[in-house]
């Protein structure tokens, strides 16, 4: 059997809080794919030139239909999945967020559906386990801290369904998202601390 050349790929999202009614939330957002559905934390690709705080600002921007901006790294995970002929290691990196406009009817094609959920619900409802693991790190890290809350906007508890943002990201290629299975186990990289 011939083996997988392997590449290597980099993304950039973030963890958007708030807190209402004295619960913090997060947004996440539902995908639709052949094996299923999928409840992820926004995250994509850097284009040519970008940083990764630029990428996670656009990319949770379109994917959310949210304005927003970054308070902190908060760490990255890894994984790796196939693709015809490669083994993808992937790393993407996470950046704490706040929403400071925008509204989720606003979302992009990436998602049929995003919304605000209780941080804890999230631990549950995510469907892979390292976006679980980062989401209680955090969780941990703001109990901890105690950081000033986060702008309590105006912003929906949910968004409608498909077709109700703009689908200007819809096809674009080169993208690539969680492999398959939600069972893998990847690591949680700890080279952006939660201090």
């Amino acid at each position: 059997m011939a083996r997988l050349k392997t590449q290597r790929a980099t993304s950039a999202g973030g963890i958007v809080v708030r807190v209402r009614d004295g619960r913090t939330q997060l947004v996440v957002g539902m995908r639709r794919r052949a094996r299923g559905v999928t409840w992820t934390l926004p995250k994509g690709t850097p284009r040519p030139g970008e940083t990764l705080e630029e990428t996670a600002v656009r990319e949770v921007g379109e994917e959310t239909g949210l304005v927003v901006a970054i308070r902190r790294p908060v760490g990255s995970i890894r994984y790796s999945f196939s693709v015809e002929d490669a083994r993808i290691d992937k790393t993407v990196h996470y950046f704490l967020m706040e929403a400071i406009g925008g509204h989720l009817a606003g979302h992009d094609a990436e998602f049929a559906r995003v919304r605000w959920v209780d941080l804890d619900a999230a631990a549950v409802l995510l469907t892979f386990e390292t976006e679980r693991e980062l989401v209680a790190r955090v969780g941990r890290l703001l109990r901890t801290e105690r950081p000033s809350a986060p702008i309590d906007r105006a912003l929906p508890a949910d968004a409608p369904g498909p077709g109700a943002g703009p689908a200007h990201r819809s096809g674009q290629a080169g993208r690539t998202g969680h492999p398959p299975s939600p069972q893998r186990r990847p690591e949680l990289s700890g080279e952006a601390s939660l201090r």
